[in-house]
C-alpha cells in the first residue's frame, strides 16, 4: 500500500488536547472532519465511530502510544493521520500510562484486509527504529507527515521486497497460546495463515486393543490440535522461532508444541487471512 495516498496532513496536530478519553474520540472526530475524504460524514458519526470500536476494548496498547482506528460504512477510501498531545491524555490504555502519540486509522468498511495491513505495517514501524522518538520531536504537521511517511513507506518496501522464504509448520495441543501466536505474526508482518485442525495419536492409540487399558489415561486434551501453517522469511526464521518460544516457552523444555520449518522452492499467490 502507498502510504502517501492515505496519509493526510490537514488533520495532523502536534497539539493535541483532551482532559479525557471521550474527549479525546470528539477532538479525533473533528481532526478527521478537515479531511474532505469525510465530506459525506458529521462529525457526531465519526465520534461515534471512535466511541464504538473503543468499547471493545482500548486501542491505547501502552507506552505512551494510542492506535484509534475503525471500520466505515460508505466510506470509499483510508484516511490516517497523526497527533501528538505534549502533555499526555488519559486514553484508558493498557498500562495506565498517558497517551502522547496518536496515530489514527478510519478505513472502508469492506476493505478489512487492507485495514489489517496497515495496522500491521505502523506496529512494525513502532517497533523498529526510531519513528516513535522523532514523531514526539516534531515541531510542525507537515514535520510529523513527512516523518511518519518516510518510516512506513521504508516499512512497507523493506518487508515487500522478494526474499528467500520457509514454510513454517506450527502444531499446538494447547488452544490458550494459539491467539497470542497469531497476534505476534501479524506484529511481525506475517499477515497471512493457515489453521489446520487435526488429530493426536492418542485418539486412535486407544482404539487398538493392544492399548485398550489406557483409555482414560491419556491426556483427552491432547488428542486434538492445530496448525498453524505461514510463510516467514528465510533471514528471520531464528527471530521468529525466539518470538514464539516468548509465547510457549522453550519447545526443548515444554510438552504439546512443535516447530517445523521447510524450504519453500518455489511460492506464488498470498495465504492471507481475508
Amino acid at each position: 500500500m502507498e502510504f502517501f495516498s492515505i496519509l493526510e496532513k490537514s488533520c495532523c496536530s502536534v497539539q493535541f488536547k483532551a482532559k479525557h478519553k471521550d474527549a479525546s474520540l470528539r477532538n479525533l472526530a473533528a481532526l478527521a472532519k478537515q479531511s474532505s475524504r469525510l465530506d459525506n460524514f458529521t462529525e457526531e458519526e465519526i465520534y461515534r465511530g471512535f466511541a464504538e470500536r473503543e468499547a471493545q476494548g482500548s486501542t491505547g496498547f501502552g507506552d505512551g502510544v494510542a492506535l484509534p482506528h475503525f471500520r466505515m460504512k460508505g466510506l470509499d477510501e483510508f484516511l490516517v493521520f497523526i497527533a501528538v498531545a505534549p502533555q499526555g491524555v488519559d486514553f484508558e490504555a493498557m498500562d495506565k500510562k498517558k497517551v502522547k502519540l496518536l496515530i489514527v486509522i478510519i478505513a472502508p468498511e469492506h476493505k478489512v484486509n487492507e485495514h489489517v495491513q496497515v495496522l500491521a505495517a505502523i506496529s512494525r514501524a513502532l517497533a523498529t527504529g526510531t519513528l516513535k522518538r522523532e514523531l514526539l520531536a516534531s515541531h510542525s504537521p507537515g514535520v510529523l507527515y513527512e516523518t511518519f511517511l518516510r518510516h512506513l513507506q521504508h516499512t512497507v518496501d523493506a518487508q515487500t521486497a522478494k526474499r528467500k522464504m520457509k514454510l513454517m509448520y506450527v502444531i499446538l495441543y494447547f488452544d490458550d497460546v494459539l491467539y497470542h501466536i497469531l497476534e505476534y505474526f501479524l506484529q511481525e508482518g506475517i499477515d497471512g495463515a493457515t489453521i489446520i485442525e487435526s488429530s493426536g495419536m492418542g485418539q486412535y492409540i486407544s482404539s487398538i486393543p493392544l492399548f485398550a487399558t489406557f483409555i482414560g489415561f491419556m491426556n483427552e486434551q491432547r488428542n486434538h490440535s492445530k496448525t498453524i501453517m505461514a510463510l516467514i522469511p528465510e533471514d528471520r526464521e531464528q527471530e521468529i522461532i525466539q518470538g514464539i518460544e516468548e509465547i510457549t516457552g522453550d519447545l526443548d523444555k515444554t510438552d504439546g508444541a512443535m516447530i517445523i520449518t521447510l524450504d519453500a522452492a518455489f511460492y506464488k499467490g498470498s495465504m492471507r487471512m481475508m
